[in-house]
């Protein structure tokens, strides 16, 4: 059986942070209703001129810079052909053989850097709806004219693995500069994926499939991790990959041909005659390249070094730029950034996760959690209680104190309760007893966790120690 590679290239539309389209004046609303958000040009009625948003074009400068790309001194737009329902014009106003940004890259994990063949602005088409039982079709064009900026890599990946993590690395880079949300929910990032496979002893590359449209990272790795194993299976039965446009069933977890080719399609493109070049001044770059903030792999380093933070608890917390600056402003107002990065890296990713949210839901605040590990600090909460109003604050923005009186949850330290519950916990495990009583050190831990389940978690858990080890003695 022939070892094959995976080969994976890139192409990231992502949606930049302006108020107006790309050549119009025209609002950007998601969830407006349909064609609202339209004007001559974006419709491209006759007579109709483009203006170039100036706030797009450096927002795409910024995004260049934040991934290392050399910028053109001069770039100029051109006109792709193509005839579609949800494009008015009947050609997009895009950029081709002058991108305004080229050879750039991306570290993943390991340090292996995913080079950036270009980056280039164009306007967006528009969106069509299909009847989920039936046979009619409706267009809405609000997104028509909605700057993009094109992403371009190299065909650098050799994994399913590498490609999710160069997805999640590129947004968290587009986030932290301010350029894009990123919201796939809205439509602001999307992802083509090209791939193909090869022996790997051979250098030339072998017919590629590009998957279109795929709206999660998730999906995209899915669908790579078939494909690939498609692709093999197709070699191996001794025919031929046909070079073709897939889209990802998620339903069913393959992929369905979208529509073959033999060769890369000609959208006969030309120069834009109604846009002058572009010329990009030294100058210019340098104030564009002053807005970039501190990014995501500075920011890991400078975490590690300033708060002796592990490589890993850098990592997770710079990963979001929201998380990181909770995190910078709970470790300066308390002066202990460790236990803050464990209550985010531990309880708050977990919860997080658990529920399906973003940072932008969490309501509590970095002050909050400093008052919540002052409270465990100066014994007046234990840990278990303290994950309970943790979870509570995250989700209500309560104050911490305000949780515990409410719900009662504050440290007993009472040695008569503590030892009435050291009682119950003795009682109701024999096998730990006679554990202990054998000189099983470890078997304590379990009583512990008998009392502080008598207790709600309440239990001061040194005292409860000391009511177990003098009731066994």
């Amino acid at each position: 059986m022939t070892d094959y590679e995976l080969v994976v290239g890139i192409e990231t539309h992502v949606q930049l942070k302006t108020r107006t389209k790309l050549f119009c004046g025209c609002a950007i609303q998601f969830g407006a209703q349909p064609n609202t958000q339209v004007c001559p040009v974006c419709l491209g009625h006759p007579g109709s001129l483009p203006v170039l948003n100036r706030a797009a074009f450096e927002l795409g400068l910024r995004a260049a810079l934040a991934l290392n790309c050399s910028i053109a001194p001069t770039t100029k737009f051109d006109r792709k052909n193509y005839f579609y329902p949800d494009l008015p014009k009947n050609y997009q106003i895009s950029q081709y053989d002058q991108p305004f940004s080229t050879k750039g890259w991306v570290e993943i994990d390991g340090g292996k850097k995913v080079g950036i063949t270009r980056a280039h602005l164009e306007e967006d088409a528009g969106k069509l709806i299909h009847e989920e039982k039936g046979t009619r079709s409706f267009v809405d064009l609000n997104r028509t004219g909605v700057p993009l900026v094109e992403i371009v890599t190299e065909p650098d990946m050799r994994s399913a693995d590498e490609a999710y993590q160069y997805m999640n690395s590129l947004r968290t880079i587009l986030q932290y500069a301010g350029v894009s949300d990123c919201d796939m929910e809205k439509g602001e990032l999307r992802c083509d994926v090209n791939l193909s496979i090869r022996p790997r002893s051979q250098e030339r590359f072998g017919t590629k499939t590009e998957i279109k449209n795929l709206n999660s990272f998730k999906n995209a790795k899915a669908a790579l991790e078939y494909e690939h194993a498609r692709q093999i299976r197709v070699l191996e039965a001794g025919e031929k990959i046909v070079q073709s446009t897939l889209l990802w069933d998620a339903e069913n977890n393959r992929t369905r041909l979208m529509r073959s080719k033999e060769e890369a399609h000609d959208y006969r493109y030309f120069p834009e005659p109604d846009l002058p070049p572009v010329t990009v001044s030294l100058d210019w770059i340098e104030r564009v390249r002053a807005q970039i903030p501190e990014l995501p792999a500075a920011k890991r380093v400078r975490f590690q070094e300033q708060y002796q933070l592990s490589d890993y608890d850098a990592k997770v917390l710079s990963f979001d730029r929201a998380m990181a600056d909770f995190f910078e402003e709970a470790a300066r107002a308390s002066g202990k950034p460790k236990p803050v990065a464990n209550w985010l890296v531990n309880e708050l990713n977990k919860i997080l996760n658990e529920k399906k949210i973003e940072m932008s839901a969490v309501r509590t605040t970095p002050s909050a959690l400093v008052e919540l590990i002052g409270l465990v600090e100066s014994g007046r909460l234990t840990g278990a209680s303290a994950k309970e109003v943790f979870a509570e604050i995250v989700q209500t923005g309560s104050a911490p104190s305000e949780v515990v009186r409410s719900r009662g949850l504050e440290k007993i330290a009472d040695s008569g309760a503590i030892e009435s519950a050291a009682k119950a916990a003795i009682a109701a495990n024999p096998k730990a007893v006679a554990d202990y009583r054998s000189g099983k050190e470890a078997a304590l831990k379990s009583l512990i966790g008998g009392v502080m389940k008598q207790t709600k978690g309440q239990a001061d858990p040194k005292l409860a120690e000391e009511a177990l080890r003098k009731l066994l003695s």
